[in-house]
């Protein structure tokens, strides 16, 4: 390959030759990178891990079903309790594992206080999982 030239006519001419040198110089650098990192991506050590089928233990939370009828009694699964009764019993409810769930049912002429003393009480015993239960609407 020839630098200069001592011909004026083809001096002006651009080359039309590419420089192979510095491809092939970082191909090798490329090739000696994977050579070397090769062999440590694929070391591993040989296990024999016991083989055994699992299924998944999931603890079901208990459901607390509580009731207030018309008259502000509050029921708790079915027994009457007071509201200091049923405080006491949020609050050792809410010391459980997993949380349980509260299913409230609250008759529909029972006044709003007991109902969100209730909740109030559910609450600060630190039990979240609320539901209201009604009855479906008859077509």
């Amino acid at each position: 390959m020839a630098f200069a030239s001592f011909d004026s006519q083809r001096a002006a001419a651009p080359m039309g030759e590419i420089n192979m040198v510095p491809l092939i110089d970082v191909m090798l650098v490329l090739l000696v990178i994977f050579i070397v990192t090769a062999p440590l991506l694929t070391h591993a050590v040989k296990l024999d891990l016991p083989q055994v089928s699992s299924q998944v233990n999931e603890v079901k939370p208990q459901k607390i079903e509580f009731a207030i009828d018309a008259s502000g009694q509050r029921f708790w699964n079915g027994e009457p309790v007071t509201r200091t009764d049923a405080a006491q019993r949020f609050a050792a409810a809410g010391r459980l594992q997993p949380v349980p769930e509260v299913h409230l049912r609250a008759d529909q002429a029972v006044a709003y206080r007991a109902v969100a003393e209730t909740l109030a009480d559910a609450s600060k015993a630190g039990l979240h999982k609320i539901g209201f239960v009604s009855q479906p609407e008859a077509p």
